[in-house]
């Protein structure tokens, strides 16, 4: 069964008050006695409808409505009779269950996650990120570790966001056993809940190398400069199509297509370009769910030759 939380209206009730004012030097005899009370319409301008929006755990709570929470408040200025309420979770395994439960509205999933949306039939891709060639996998050291080869990973341990992290670990996984590595037997695969944790880590020493992908790193380094002077990175991986936007069937298709069009425009205009920036993005572009059949393709090969993902959800 759905989730209800599509019905919760917020109704506007418009007051109308009207008032005399007397422009003229006469007697109040002279008009018709009437009191001038406030008016009540019997039916209100318009119903606004609120719409959750989950954005899947590129970066902690925190960080995550700080980026994301203007972009909202974007499509609320622009379509009047939806409110558009960003939702957080706290780690990638709880984003996951709101989507096979299908409990909110529009969601921002990565590309593995977008697929599993697509097979529970409750949902469909309407616009994506753009900017492909940035949705990979990069692995980073401490400058100072010695890591230089693919072999010197051998007994070491590598952080990663989630075991269903597309860019940041699945694809980081795929290339190193691609690379002559085995990754559930040469290393230690540590879970870490987040981008950030998962680069704090290597900063740290907890762990030997971490895995990531370029956006969260840039955001982070934008706050902490002396991150390039510690760490390096070290691999990157072959790229995928970035993250899609979906919606659940339910949601009108009116509405849906307002979100779109504003969307593939934010690159148009200043505030939208502000918007962007913050997401280490230059454009949302079209797209329909054939667009991440390459995607299927990969994850294909992935459980074919690493492990089934869904087993560790």
């Amino acid at each position: 069964m759905l989730n209800s939380s599509l019905l919760r209206r917020r109704t506007f009730i418009s007051l109308v008050a009207t008032t005399t004012l007397s422009l003229a030097a006469c007697s109040r005899t002279e008009f018709n006695q009437q009191e001038y009370l406030p008016k009540i319409l019997d039916t209100p301008p318009y119903e606004q409808i609120e719409y959750s929006f989950a954005v899947h755990p590129l970066h902690n709570p925190s960080r995550l409505f700080e980026i994301f929470n203007p972009l909202m408040e974007y499509l609320n200025n622009h379509i009047p009779q939806a409110y558009f309420r960003l939702e957080a979770s706290r780690d990638y395994s709880t984003y996951d269950k709101k989507l096979a439960s299908a409990s909110v509205d529009f969601a921002l999933p990565n590309p593995y996650q977008t697929i599993a949306a697509l097979d529970t039939e409750q949902y469909h891709v309407f616009a994506k990120m753009g900017d492909d060639y940035n949705f990979r996998g990069i692995i980073l050291v401490r400058k100072d570790s010695g890591i230089k080869t693919i072999n010197d990973l051998r007994g070491k341990t590598i952080s990663y966001p989630a075991p269903t992290a597309l860019a940041a670990t699945m694809l980081p996984q795929y290339f190193l056993q691609q690379h002559g590595l085995d990754v559930l037997h040469d290393v230690k695969n540590v879970y870490v809940g987040s981008q950030e944790s998962s680069i704090m880590n290597v900063l740290h020493g907890d762990v030997d190398a971490a895995a990531t992908w370029p956006p969260p790193w840039e955001l982070l380094v934008q706050q902490r400069p002396e991150l390039k002077e510690q760490l390096s990175v070290q691999w990157q991986t072959d790229s995928l199509p970035n993250n899609a936007l979906i919606a659940r069937k339910d949601i009108p298709i009116e509405v849906i297509k307002q979100v779109q069009h504003l969307l593939s425009k934010l690159h148009m205009n200043e505030q939208g370009r502000r918007i962007l920036a913050g997401m280490y993005l230059s454009k949302f572009e079209l797209a329909d769910n054939q667009t991440y059949q390459p995607v299927r393709d990969f994850v294909a090969h992935f459980r074919a030759e690493i492990r089934d993902p869904e087993r560790e959800m």
